[in-house]
């Protein structure tokens, strides 16, 4: 069986890019980044007042255990929802799902919800006891 040198040797005797060219392509943008800082504050920020949300927390039918629910949700795709639940128990350290429309949060986390929805662009709202 053949070896192969592990020393470096020599390089490759032939480059397969050598004969791509650029001929033919459309141009590309000219500038993917933003101008100013504030042009970049834009294109990252959300969209403000996108409605109120409303967080309460149930107890009732749950065996005694505590969850905080959020709902009323509008304009806002089930992905989205999906993305703010991972984040709500990842900030909170809980447990939580995705039902009927609803986010529910495992234990009383209504100020640290209410945090994320905020950084978000909605208004939440303390609902309920």
């Amino acid at each position: 069986m053949k070896r192969i040198p592990t020393d470096g040797g020599a390089g490759l005797t032939q480059n397969p890019f050598a004969g791509l060219s650029s001929e033919g392509l459309a141009a590309g943008p000219e500038s993917v980044l933003p101008d100013s800082p504030a042009q970049a504050a834009e294109s990252v920020a959300p969209k403000k007042n996108r409605g109120r949300v409303d967080i309460i927390r149930q107890k009732a039918g749950r065996g005694g255990k505590t969850v905080t629910v959020v709902t009323n949700f509008v304009g806002i795709g089930l992905p989205e929802k999906e993305m703010l639940a991972k984040k709500m128990q990842k900030v909170c350290g809980t447990g939580g799902t995705l039902k009927e429309g609803r986010i529910e949060i495992q234990g009383d986390k209504r100020p640290e919800v209410a945090q994320i929805l905020t950084e978000a662009g909605f208004r939440p709202v303390m609902a309920g006891g």
